[in-house]
């Protein structure tokens, strides 16, 4: 097993259980990169489907939060073949920044699927977007949860995606057995955006547990 997936119902402020009992006992990601436990995804196993589902026939993508990796190989698997997968973070949070586990373990999961190209971007996702000019199709926003980094994600690069492009933001509803609370960032983010009543060139086109996507009108 590749990568081990949220496993439902979670309970609230408790640590998420996977479908993996290795992820658990073996939680740093030191583990992950010597093969001793699969990838810890940060979603469920329908989340991890609509990761797919959305990269399909996608052929410029920006995903912002990357973690293990698992939600990136499943974008890379079903994009299109002479795509390209931007993936933006700073892998700031290893204990041992020389080492740094949780980029080895996405770099070889990612890695693990010869589809298309990836560009690798260690950076915050502000920093990123200073030189970017790249129209994109497919957006994923999972990185800083907390409101305003939400919101200033959603204002720095929606504004590249082309019209009938998606924007998928993961943690951002409310669903039977999830992990979400009404006071998750990005969940307030998209209720003030896209369930506000206010004329917009987007609107959501799914949930699927914990994600959102939205379009942009053609």
């Amino acid at each position: 097993m590749r990568y081990a997936v949220v496993q439902l119902p979670a309970a609230l402020n408790q640590p998420l259980v996977y479908t993996s009992k290795l992820v658990q006992t073996l939680r740093h990601s030191a583990f992950a990169w010597l093969g001793l436990r699969p990838a810890a995804a940060q979603h469920t196993a329908a989340e991890h489907a609509a990761f797919g589902f959305y990269a399909t026939g996608r052929s410029s993508i920006v995903e912002i939060g990357v973690a293990e990796g698992v939600s990136a190989l499943a974008v890379r698997e079903k994009m299109e073949a002479d795509g390209t997968l931007y993936l933006i973070d700073p892998f700031h949070l290893s204990r041992v920044p020389a080492l740094n586990f949780i980029q080895r373990t996405a770099l070889r999961v990612v890695g693990s699927c010869p589809r298309g190209q990836v560009v690798w971007m260690q950076q915050f996702s502000s920093d990123a977007a200073k030189n970017w000019n790249r129209p994109i199709d497919l957006l994923v926003i999972d990185g800083d949860h907390a409101e305003a980094a939400v919101q200033d994600d959603w204002e720095t690069w929606s504004r590249f995606v082309v019209p009938g492009g998606l924007v998928m933001f993961h943690d951002a509803n409310l669903f039977a057995g999830g992990w979400t609370t009404p006071d998750f960032g990005p969940l307030r983010v998209v209720n003030r955006l896209f369930r506000s009543g206010q004329n917009s060139p987007w609107k959501i086109v799914n949930e699927i547990d914990s994600i959102v996507v939205v379009q942009r009108e053609a």
